[in-house]
């Protein structure tokens, strides 16, 4: 409730005449350097609304005439422009021939980690390092399809089982237990020699048995010993790097049911200069071959 104002016993400050339960307000008001600033703001709000766009109206665009959206149309506009001539040399050069030539391997690269960023790593991860379940490791040397330039541009522009073009890769294994090929105790048997590629079988009865189903069902796509057929999509088995998890469970379920991963066809999606870019960049990740 209001009451006089009088000095406070305690600091000597005039009060501003308020009291709440015996409770008395000070009356100190803020520092001058604080209230000229908080004019000045208001000052400037106030100059900002006239000069430059403020309002939510159609066509209020301010005395300048200045429209950040536009502004960046047009830095983006120069940018391209400025790009051009490389991007061409890009677009007209092969991936083989940018990883030779030191400017455009350059700037393929800086232009391959950007498109890789944006289109690739939310599967194969930021550094290309993959993860299981499917998605590939491309910093090593275990390649499904081939780490040369060519062939990395080729899963590239035209993807994996996506169903996107006609040239795509394509691969299909049979889903041995679903499918009545193989009974389960067979399927067993398969994964403990399968296992045995990769010396972690630990049924040797087992991976003799699996030897001769593998043999008439399996070795026609990844080979007598497992070494993998890449023209056809085929992984290698006998060494410790697996798509979808190396341990006999994950086996099982591979031979059991199949896997079919889909990459997308970026060929639709992406220009020549940025496929050749991203063939390039993953290239130099660290298991592109020659």
């Amino acid at each position: 409730m209001p009451t006089k104002i009088e000095k406070d016993s305690l600091t000597g400050k005039d009060t501003t005449g308020h009291e709440w339960d015996g409770l008395r307000e000070l009356n100190t008001p803020l520092p001058k350097w604080w209230l000229y600033t908080f004019y000045a703001c208001i000052l400037f709000a106030a100059v900002y609304v006239v000069v430059y766009p403020a309002f939510p109206f159609q066509g209020a665009t301010g005395m300048t005439g200045w429209i950040a959206r536009e502004a960046v149309v047009d830095d983006v506009r120069n940018a391209q422009a400025r790009m051009a001539p490389m991007m061409q040399r890009l677009r007209e050069a092969t991936p083989q021939q940018i990883a030779q030539d030191a400017e455009l391997r350059g700037f393929a690269i800086a232009g391959g980690r950007i498109a890789f960023a944006n289109n690739c790593a939310g599967c194969h991860g930021a550094g290309g390092q993959g993860a299981v379940g499917g998605f590939p490791s491309l910093v090593d040397d275990d390649w499904i399809w081939g780490g040369q330039h060519d062939a990395i541009h080729t899963t590239i522009t035209h993807g994996v089982r996506a169903g996107e073009s006609d040239a795509e890769r394509t691969s299909m294994m049979p889903r041995f237990l679903a499918d009545g090929v193989l009974t389960l105790p067979q399927v067993n048997d398969t994964a403990e020699y399968v296992l045995s590629l990769s010396d972690r079988s630990t049924d040797a009865a087992a991976a003799q048995r699996g030897a001769n189903l593998f043999a008439e069902n399996c070795a026609a796509c990844h080979g007598e010993r497992g070494e993998g057929n890449r023209d056809v999509g085929a992984p290698l088995l006998s060494d410790r790097i697996w798509l979808y998890g190396g341990d006999k469970a994950s086996i099982v379920r591979s031979i059991s049911y199949s896997r079919a991963g889909v990459m997308p066809a970026w060929g639709g999606r992406l220009n020549p200069a940025v496929i050749n870019m991203l063939t390039v960049y993953v290239h130099a990740l660290g298991g592109g071959e020659n």
